[in-house]
């Protein structure tokens, strides 16, 4: 017979079940010692939602089976994996767990790790549970806080929870009772996931318990954990020891419709607020690139790294004054200001040169373009985009240079012929541009020239203010074709866990007729003019104060 009691409650049952007082410990023990640490709820009881109680709390801490080695009853579950959108109390839920297996567990010299990608990461779960610690009564006088090395420490039982990095795998020598994995879809690989699960083989009951939101690398350690938890959910036979709770929508339920919204977000109505989710979805809708980063963290979908980034309808809004030939452009922004970005593409490929002029001739910037390919390049695209290349090269947008290779110099002499008409403040290039060619336009035009590298850091600012001009209808084009090409083909990438950060996902040159050379050099001159031309200048003459 089992015989665990908790509050004059026995249980009776034999073999694997539900063992209520067990359950019921752990549920009174986040309702009647824990706190709410934010917001409105800050210092109430920490009352579970009826899908955190019934859904997850009870199952996981009351399911029960005998251990033939121990000779007594032991939890069934020691790997729980919880896959809900972002906002939903991940981080509270994980508070509680860490702090029932320090000291509601009566685990003895009790190691609690909260790992993450860093320790900032990891921090996110400890900072709440320190505060739960700070704010109930019951907890602060039990346990100690170690804000400076992240450790909260049960003197009592000589238990301790810390936060691991997982750059500190190498240096970890641990026996884990409980490990607390936040994002799991930031690892880059399963190393510290299987380092962390193995320590715990000396331990009774262990828990690893993870909680994450849909990722966007299909190849990754996640999905891959992912696609297992998914079988498991179908057949939990296949790993009885995994507890498994997935709330992915999904792929062909429609992401506007708001019914659907609470199935990936269990909290919706209660602590999280349906009003937001509106206003996302809304941008959502008008913005493709924000339509993946809404199905990933509101939806918790697993999406593609890449998605498509401008709204075209968006983009031939700010067409502006659409004059032909190229030349007649930048004849009518003669002797205005411009900052300039510049992409210098392998010598059998096509290069880009973009200038931004604030003060255009729409009364709003301009965005003028420069595109040049070697000969043999023009019939490779013309192949795979039913000859527009060919059509653009014949009609002046795209320069076309003798033999299999870029020819520099043509494109050094045009691009000081544009410094000569035009005046250009500063210039944004590809960190990996050629060193020689730099160093021969700087001499060439005394255009300081700053390196930018492409980079989700090195692009987002420019990408970002660049969108920020389209939904404004704050800049023109001009209708250059191959720009429009280039902007309607373009794909943009997030890091895992970081969807503020963007840089565009560069095609597979060899193999596809898509480019997409006209954004990153758009975004650098925007980067750069937003960087540096807004700064004031000193007064060149003294002021006297007396």
């Amino acid at each position: 017979m089992c015989g665990r009691t908790f509050d004059g409650r026995r249980c009776r049952k034999r073999g694997t079940h539900f063992c209520t007082p067990r359950a019921d410990h752990a549920q009174a023990f986040a309702e009647e010692i824990c706190v709410h640490t934010k917001d409105r709820w800050a210092r109430r009881p920490f009352i579970l939602a009826p899908w955190q109680r019934d859904d997850i709390v009870r199952p996981l801490f009351g399911e029960v089976r005998w251990d033939d080695e121990a000779e007594c009853y032991v939890r069934r579950f020691r790997i729980a994996w919880i896959e809900i959108a972002r906002k939903n109390g991940k981080s509270e839920l994980l508070a509680f767990v860490a702090l029932y297996m320090l000291v509601g567990d009566c685990v003895e010299s009790a190691e609690i790790y909260g790992c993450a990608r860093d320790t900032d990461q990891a921090k996110l779960v400890f900072n709440v549970a320190a505060r739960m610690v700070a704010l109930s009564p019951v907890l602060s006088r039990r346990l100690r806080v170690v804000e400076h090395s992240a450790r909260i420490i049960d003197e009592k039982t000589n238990g301790v929870y810390v936060v691991v990095p997982a750059d500190a795998l190498g240096n970890l020598g641990s026996n884990p009772s409980c490990v607390i994995f936040d994002e799991v879809l930031t690892q880059p690989n399963g190393d510290f996931w299987t380092t962390m699960r193995t320590g715990m083989g000396t331990r009774l009951e262990p828990m690893l318990i993870a909680a994450t939101t849909a990722g966007n690398d299909p190849t990754s350690f996640a999905k891959a954990e992912h696609d297992e938890c998914v079988k498991i959910a179908d057949d939990p036979a296949r790993a009885p020891h995994r507890f498994v709770y997935l709330r992915n929508l999904p792929e062909d339920a429609d992401p506007w419709d708001e019914a659907n919204w609470h199935f990936s977000n269990p909290a919706l109505g209660d602590f999280l607020s349906l009003a937001a989710l509106r206003e996302e979805a809304l941008e959502a809708r008008n913005d493709p690139a924000r339509e993946n980063a809404f199905r990933q963290y509101r939806l918790n979908q697993w999406v593609s790294q890449s998605s498509r980034w401008m709204p075209m309808h968006l983009y031939t809004a700010c067409t502006g004054t659409d004059t032909t030939p190229a030349d007649r452009l930048r004849e009518l922004h003669a002797g205005r200001t411009a900052w300039g970005g510049l992409d210098l593409a392998s010598k059998m490929d096509m290069t880009a040169w973009c200038l931004i002029i604030p003060n255009g001739i729409d009364g709003h910037p301009s965005a003028l373009w420069r595109f040049w390919l070697p000969e043999t390049a023009v019939g490779f695209l013309d192949e795979r985009t039913e000859g527009r290349f060919g059509r653009w090269a014949e009609q002046g947008w795209i320069t076309v240079t003798d033999g299999e290779v870029i020819d520099y110099d043509v494109i050094e002499d045009d691009i000081t012929a544009d410094t000569g008409l035009i005046r250009v403040a500063d210039i944004s290039y590809d960190e990996w541009s050629g060193e020689p060619v730099r160093q021969r336009l700087e001499r060439r035009t005394g255009v300081p020239m700053y390196p930018v590298a492409q980079t989700y850091k090195g692009m987002t600012h420019g990408m970002t203010e660049l969108m920020t001009l389209t939904r404004s209808r704050g800049w023109s084009h001009h209708g250059n074709p191959v720009a429009e090409f280039c902007f309607d083909a373009v794909e943009v990438r997030h890091p895992p866990g970081e969807p503020d950060l963007i840089r565009p996902d560069k095609p597979e040159r060899g193999k596809t007729g898509t480019r997409i050379d006209a954004v990153p050099t758009a975004a650098m001159a925007v980067g750069g003019w937003k960087l540096r031309g807004a700064k004031v200048k000193k007064p060149n003459r003294m002021v006297v104060l007396g």
